[in-house]
């Protein structure tokens, strides 16, 4: 296991597209903090410093279509034969992707969190307001958007492995988040809280947002985004070994 861990961290190291795909992360982090600071009415404070940070977990898109590019990637450039010559126990080569972009989801989640830090500070200061680097609510935000990363960049690779088209792949994810949740939220009401995006919207979400009542409380958001992971990875092994590879 150990080998097939190493050999997925190399081929990331020698492909730019998923770098290229992470490095956009900390920047739509940046543009969700400053957006949010420039159009709130009312004075920032510690409050306001979770909200802000609750744009750590809205980067998860990115680790999302990053797990996808995990497998469905190499469908598309046809390196996952020579990936299951070279190990035909196909089950230990999902596994390993798993873990590994899932550690590589939660790295771009600390990085974004880093990269709000600085860029919620640098607000809090231009407003001449102390910001509160001991408060509980806002560092409860960043960890649980960390994790809310890592979940969706394994339920990328689980989703890469069911569909295998690239392009299909990220179709489909990006279709459910911006359709399929909302759709489902104005016609069943609370039943989408427990769907996967308003589960990790849960997770990460700020103080205010959690006030609201619209989303399961933070430790409910994370045992669900917790099951979607297991499902996910549960398919995506079983059909993976069961399947032709071309």
């Amino acid at each position: 296991m150990h080998s097939l861990i190493r050999t997925e961290v190399l081929k990331l190291r020698t492909v730019r597209s998923p770098w290229l795909l992470l490095a956009a992360a900390p920047l739509l982090v940046t543009a969700g903090i400053s957006g949010l600071v420039l159009s709130e009415g009312k004075p920032l404070d510690t409050t306001a410093q979770s909200g802000a940070l609750s744009h750590v977990g809205l980067a998860s898109l990115f680790t999302l279509v990053f797990g996808i590019l995990a497998v469905a990637g190499e469908y598309r450039h046809k390196t996952i034969t020579d990936t299951y010559l070279s190990t035909p126990a196909r089950g230990r080569v999902i596994g390993a992707k798993l873990l590994v972009y899932a550690v590589f989801g939660a790295l771009a989640g600390v990085a974004s969190s880093l990269a709000g830090l600085g860029v919620a500070a640098l607000w809090w200061s231009d407003k001449s307001v102390s910001f509160a680097w001991s408060d509980s609510a806002m560092w409860t935000t960043i960890g649980g958007g960390i994790a809310w990363n890592a979940a969706f960049a394994a339920i990328g690779v689980g989703l890469g492995a069911l569909v295998r088209s690239l392009v299909g792949a990220i179709a489909v994810a990006l279709a459910w988040v911006a359709l399929v949740e909302g759709i489902v939220g104005q016609l069943i009401g609370n039943l989408a809280r427990w769907l996967p995006f308003n589960a990790g919207q849960a997770l990460g979400a700020g103080a205010r947002t959690m006030d609201t009542g619209h989303l399961l409380p933070r430790w409910g958001g994370g045992v669900a985004l917790a099951v979607y992971t297991l499902v996910f990875a549960v398919l995506a092994l079983s059909t993976t070994m069961r399947r032709d590879v071309s």
